[in-house]
């Protein structure tokens, strides 16, 4: 009798235990492009891996907590956000008329719902209306001063244009149009030309979410938008395969649908997570002549971060690991 009723204790605590250690983490990126050492002094690479393990800290704590993925991915976003260091929110580049043009994005796994904003210019933290666009409309995109106009009817703080204004960008632009003046802006430094700040997170209750951010292009012109708002291009989410969030040329994420594609390699073609991201990242883009990376994360707590540049602003804290951050290969 002690022996039958040992083994029934076992065979019900097996599944209590397993439940209790369900994978959990959260997965960002600052930007790739051409990051030079030479010119990375130690003071300012201290700061981007400050920046990093703090965005990763504040969303890892909401998921340790029990929270959602969603709510892990956008306050992560946020403090990049709020960084001047990453080009979006705080420090987002300059178009050609000396302006600051916003985009983001989210998506939730669980639901397939999301939101996007592009070319925003008061919006303190673009990911806050991305996610109000998703849970608090019908539509998924919302752009310019539409996007903003329903910012102000739910009640969304504004902050003066001149709040995105860093004196390091504006440098950023005036070498760009002297660069294009010369007739070579393709020589300038891929890591200022452009850039994002992205989260991926999967939560205790097995739920992904991806979020992305941006200030966009240096230099550009005509109210270009590129891949980051567009959903399947730099932002996508399904709880069946994977959370991926892109940074890089947006027109080539754009014209590959990389997070979608990479999300369909391993639904439809049975891939795991690193295959499809490395056959996407390391091969389409590659032969298609585009320069980035992605990060993602998949249902089961499996991470990726391929990049095909010089270097990316990333780093991950999974539960029950050590905090990572990385700029160079």
């Amino acid at each position: 009798m002690q022996r039958i009723v040992l083994v029934a204790v076992l065979m019900f605590a097996t599944p209590l235990y397993a439940g209790e250690i369900e994978p959990f983490g959260i997965v960002i990126h600052g930007g790739a492009g051409t990051i030079s050492r030479d010119a990375m002094t130690p003071e300012r690479e201290q700061a981007y891996h400050a920046a990093l393990r703090d965005a990763l800290v504040a969303g890892s704590a909401i998921l340790e907590s029990g929270g959602t993925s969603l709510d892990a991915v956008v306050e992560a976003v946020r403090r990049l956000e709020d960084a001047p260091l990453f080009n979006a929110g705080r420090g987002a580049v300059f178009t050609s008329e000396g302006t600051n043009e916003l985009d983001a994005a989210i998506m939730d796994g669980a639901t397939l719902n999301a939101g996007a904003i592009a070319a925003v210019t008061r919006i303190r933290n673009p990911i806050l209306l991305a996610r109000m666009v998703m849970e608090r409309s019908p539509h998924v995109m919302m752009i310019g001063s539409g996007a903003e106009s329903f910012a102000a009817e739910q009640g969304m703080s504004f902050v003066d244009p001149s709040w995105f204004h860093t004196d390091e960008r504006r440098r950023q632009l005036e070498r760009a149009i002297e660069a294009q003046r010369r007739g070579a802006a393709d020589q300038l430094p891929r890591e200022f030309a452009y850039g994002t700040v992205g989260a991926v997170a999967l939560d205790k209750h097995g739920n992904l979410a991806a979020a992305t951010s941006t200030g966009g292009m240096t230099n550009k012109r005509w109210g270009r938008v590129g891949d980051v708002p567009i959903i399947g291009a730099g932002t996508y989410a399904d709880n069946a395969t994977a959370a991926i969030s892109a940074t890089g040329h947006g027109e080539y994420f754009i014209r590959s649908v990389v997070a979608h594609e990479i999300a369909a390699r391993m639904r439809l073609q049975g891939k795991d997570l690193e295959t499809a991201a490395d056959e996407v990242v390391m091969g389409v883009l590659v032969e298609r002549g585009g320069d980035g990376g992605i990060i993602a994360i998949d249902r089961e707590g499996n991470i990726t971060m391929p990049f095909n540049s010089a270097g990316m602003y990333r780093g991950y804290l999974r539960g029950g690991e050590d905090i990572y951050t990385g700029i160079f290969r």
